[in-house]
């Protein structure tokens, strides 16, 4: 099940709301939401749910027999044997045929391919649960003692299907003692609601673009049709995933969780450096707090442990090399701002500084979109414009372009901050003159509005992809 569904929107939802207030003890709610999240999580693939608890089993057992022994040899060994079994479940279930075929390419021994299709949110809840054996192993978290409160910490439907990657100390102390506001839970709605739009009234409709340019003939392909097509992927991408990340922020906040921030405007960025601390920053901080460091940071090996950290970003994004070239693009870009680049964007003015974010940030994403490769220099052979296309494309995009402007001022304007801070001054105002019960009138309003729009799209439109579900 995914959140941008008429199901889960009007029928899985409301219900779980209405029992989850009708109860009053939090160990009844927990309970509820456990019941909730399997449920959700095994909506479409229930097979999957044994490997869910099969890892969630797995972690609790490790860090509740690690905890009393850390500072031994038998607290790392502990550790070693959680790390071991997460990433074999992740090999296994995610890069088994990338392994087998890329052996198969170099031996020609012809293994087959185990050919298992992704368990949905598995990169997700194994690296939340890594990170909660490993807090517990440097002592930054207690063991949790129930298994049930664990299992709602790894499950919580909010975030178990696309992240933002939640780590155990954050949300440890809501299990037991969180607090529910009527604030909180119509700002909750309300983010709900923003995300909602945001994925099916701007995310799907870049994606119609993107399959009506990208998904046909390369080789016929206009150079400016190939770059209208990769700005719309450009924007499809991020309204997906960040509009998922402000649905799922949003739950939490109904529930009385409050998740981390996991974009941050990041189109707006001068630098890679920056884009990187505004794009997806649970999973930047999970690499930086249990990769980069650990393998010395800028104080040891600095670049290669620079190029590990892109490296696993890449792969980690998919079971496919493009995904590793994409990473380690990304890589080689930080190195070239530390040691030289950096300094020359600083002297030159910001919009300079921005287009060249913006022109390495939508190659990138080519690399990123296209799994095969020879699709990829297909498509900036196209991208040069040496297709046998003309240049500036076909007058059909010429048409598609006229018919979208509208949405696509409307698109370009919601990658900055600048609708978010027009709101927050009219709030503002409102509540000074008008008083909180105003207030809450307007924000229920604004609620009600991209909830109307983004349900009229999901009637009438079968189109409702969810990108990062793949991840």
């Amino acid at each position: 099940m995914v959140f941008a569904s008429l199901t889960f929107l009007y029928l899985f939802l409301p219900l779980q709301l209405a029992l989850y207030f009708c109860l009053r003890q939090q160990g009844h709610r927990n309970a509820l939401l456990i019941v909730f999240s399997l449920a959700f999580y095994a909506w479409g693939e229930p097979v999957w749910l044994s490997l869910l608890l099969l890892s969630s089993v797995s972690d609790w057992l490790f860090a509740r027999f690690l905890e009393p022994r850390r500072g031994t040899w038998a607290a790392k060994a502990l550790l070693a044997s959680s790390l071991t079994v997460n990433l074999a479940l992740l090999a296994s279930f995610k890069y088994a045929d990338l392994i087998t075929n890329s052996v198969n390419a170099v031996t020609g021994l012809g293994l087959t391919s185990p050919g298992f299709s992704l368990p949905i949110g598995i990169s997700f809840y194994t690296f939340q649960t890594m990170s909660y054996v490993i807090d517990v192993y440097r002592g930054e978290a207690r063991a949790q003692q129930s298994f049930g409160k664990f299992l709602l910490f790894v499950s919580l439907f909010h975030q178990l299907v696309a992240g933002p990657i939640v780590r155990y100390v954050d949300i440890a102390h809501e299990i037991d003692n969180r607090v529910h506001t009527r604030d909180d839970f119509a700002r909750g709605v309300l983010r709900l609601c923003i995300g909602l739009w945001k994925k099916v009234c701007l995310a799907n409709v870049a994606g119609e673009l993107v399959k009506q340019t990208l998904d046909g003939d390369l080789g016929a392909l206009a150079a400016f049709d190939a770059w209208f097509g990769i700005a719309m992927y450009t924007l499809q991408i991020y309204f997906d995933f960040s509009g998922y990340s402000d649905m799922a922020i949003g739950l939490g906040l109904m529930a009385g969780f409050h998740y981390k921030e996991n974009f941050h405007f990041p189109y707006i960025s001068t630098t890679v450096t920056e884009f990187w601390r505004r794009w997806h920053m649970s999973l930047g901080s999970f690499f930086r707090d249990y990769v980069y460091i650990p393998l010395g940071g800028k104080e040891r090996w600095a670049y290669r442990n620079l190029f590990v950290v892109w490296g696993l970003t890449g792969l980690w994004h998919g079971a496919s090399w493009n995904f590793l070239l994409w990473g380690l693009y990304y890589g080689v870009l930080i190195a070239l701002e530390r040691l030289v680049l950096r300094q020359l964007l600083d002297r030159l003015p910001a919009v300079v500084r921005h287009s060249y974010l913006l022109a390495v940030v939508v190659v990138g994403w080519a690399l990123f979109y296209f799994t095969d490769f020879g699709r990829l220099g297909a498509f900036f052979v196209a991208a040069a414009g040496q297709s046998t296309a003309p240049a500036l494309g076909s007058a059909g995009l010429g048409t598609m372009v006229a018919k979208n402007v509208l949405w696509l001022v409307v698109a370009v304007a919601c990658c900055t901050p600048w609708p978010g801070r027009a709101l927050f001054a009219v709030r503002a105002v409102i509540r000074e003159r008008g008083g909180a019960v105003v207030d809450a009138v307007v924000v229920s309003a604004l609620s009600v509005v991209p909830l109307a729009m983004a349900t009229a799209m999901l009637v009438g439109n079968s189109y409702n992809p969810f990108l990062y579900v793949r991840f």
